[in-house]
């Protein structure tokens, strides 16, 4: 055996990575498979951060949790995600409340996630930032202390930092849970292009993340449109949605539109997912239409609509294709139409140098249309038209005469009734 073909072949180490990362792979596609990878839906509280590689850490159970820390000649208290506020002898002074909007990120350094508090006392402080009062940061540590002041594991402030009378700086260690899903961020999918009361920032919202009879849709809807955004560098990520109807037969579920073959959304042109349901059997109970969103490298985007059926409802592609031809030979005969009139109009004027209403094609064949609906302009076979009555007793008196008495005109010139119309 060569040297150059033992070279060629992988190391052990490099085999068993490859082999591990196979079968990862297949048992992740089996997950998706069985439905066991759920989606990330938004927390119950706002006490809720993503780290900076976006897995999602819910400290919903921390929400008010009180930690006190004893000062020289103040106390400090700080209610997790709610408030922070100083006690001593002149009274309690607030340090700012938690803010709901984006005021639990995540950190760097040393510190895990950085929390804001905002709007506290405005006394002495009416002209700090923007008057907002006194404000707080609380830095937070996954862990211990950097000095072991922590016992236990147990949640403890490790330092603070009076940077003004307006601002303080807490140093606060926690022992922080397993971090959850991760969250593909920026993503929005709403019923409108700037809309996201369906996903939000990744996250599926309350009332989409199972079925509820508050957010149904009714069964003369026959159809839904959705919005889908994302950031425009990672919008490459999102694939292809699939559906899930619960239970599976009753109702008929499509998917149609740019979302719907796997577009890359983005916040400028936003992808149209449209959802055609129809009602095949009639339930009590509304169906589950569960829509899972891949992205790559991400946990997926799933979330669940409601859709009630109270009747069946026909098929509406017969009468929509139906009328849609009707409108398409309509327009073609009304063009064919005008394009006769017109060319007939100009051969009648400038070949058979007719003018005026002469010059309508079909006025010949109208003109004896109404020639022979008068009765004017008969031969020998016609006549006016009038009744005669010869016998006032005769049970036939109004039938028409078609026998006409001829009429003496003076020598020398002649009269007839006829008319022409036309030419």
């Amino acid at each position: 055996m060569s040297m150059s073909y033992l070279q060629s072949l992988p190391s052990p180490s490099v085999s068993m990575k490859l082999q591990i990362s196979f079968f990862f792979s297949l048992f992740t596609a089996f997950l998706y498979q069985t439905g066991i990878v759920g989606s990330v839906v938004v927390p119950a509280t706002s006490c809720y951060a993503l780290d900076n590689s976006s897995h999602i850490h819910d400290f919903s159970s921390w929400f008010g949790h009180p930690i006190e820390y004893d000062g020289v000649d103040t106390d400090y208290a700080i209610r997790f995600c709610k408030d922070v506020e100083t006690r001593s002898q002149p009274g309690y002074v607030a340090f700012g409340r938690f803010d709901d909007f984006n005021y639990f990120v995540a950190g760097s350094g040393r510190y895990d996630f950085v929390q804001e508090f905002y709007n506290g006392d405005l006394q002495h402080c009416e002209i700090s930032l923007d008057k907002r009062g006194r404000t707080a940061q609380v830095n937070i540590i996954c862990g211990d202390c950097p000095n072991g002041r922590c016992k236990g594991g147990l949640e403890c402030v490790c330092n603070v930092t009076l940077e003004s009378d307006c601002r303080i700086i807490v140093e606060l260690a926690i022992p922080c849970e397993k971090p959850g899903l991760r969250v593909f961020e920026g993503f929005t999918v709403g019923l409108h292009p700037r809309s996201w009361e369906i996903v939000y920032n990744g996250m599926t919202q309350i009332g989409y993340e199972k079925a509820y009879k508050d957010y149904r849709f009714d069964t003369d809807q026959s159809d839904v449109s959705l919005y889908m955004t994302a950031i425009a560098s990672l919008s490459h990520l999102v694939k292809k949605p699939s559906i899930k109807v619960s239970p599976e037969t009753g109702l008929e579920v499509t998917l149609s539109g740019s979302g719907a073959t796997g577009t890359p959304p983005t916040t400028l042109s936003p992808t149209l997912l449209n959802i055609d349901w129809r009602c095949e059997k009639t339930s009590e109970n509304p169906y589950e239409v569960e829509i899972t969103i891949p992205v790559e490298g991400y946990d997926p985007i799933q979330f669940t609509l409601t859709k009630m059926c109270e009747s069946r409802q026909n098929k509406g592609g017969d009468s929509t294709k139906g009328w849609a031809l009707f409108g398409i030979f309509s327009c073609v005969f009304f063009v064919i139409s005008i394009l006769f009139c017109c060319g007939g109009f100009v051969y009648k004027t400038r070949v058979q140098k007719q003018h005026g209403i002469d010059a309508l094609p079909g006025m010949t064949i109208l003109s004896a249309c109404l020639e022979t609906v008068s009765g004017v302009g008969g031969g020998s076979g016609s006549g006016s038209g009038y009744l005669r009555v010869d016998d006032p007793n005769d049970v036939f008196t109004s039938q028409a005469s078609w026998t006409r008495e001829p009429t003496e005109v003076a020598s020398g010139s002649s009269r007839t009734s006829e008319r022409k119309y036309g030419t």
